[in-house]
């Protein structure tokens, strides 16, 4: 199976978890993802001062600039795999 197979198969599976990961462990596959599937997070974070969550989630993405999208990849399912095995 390619990278990004095994990457898709990963991403289903993070839907299917037993118990749901904790707010950091989302914040992680979340950043994964994105520098993944897009690359490195755009310079302006959400102009909404009081949007949180979406500055939490574009402050992780930020972190991971410079990050290939296929180590982005693979660091993804690795983490899915962890939480698979509890």
């Amino acid at each position: 199976m390619s990278l990004k197979e095994t990457f898709e198969a990963a991403v289903a599976s993070s839907k299917q978890l037993s118990a749901r990961p904790d707010n950091d462990t989302l914040l992680r596959l979340y950043s994964l993802y994105k520098q993944a599937t897009e690359g490195d997070a755009p310079d302006e974070g959400p102009s909404n001062p009081f949007d949180f969550v979406g500055k939490a989630k574009h402050d992780a993405w930020s972190k991971l600039n410079g990050i290939t999208g296929d180590d982005a990849m693979n660091q993804y399912v690795a983490l899915v795999e962890s939480l698979k095995k509890g």
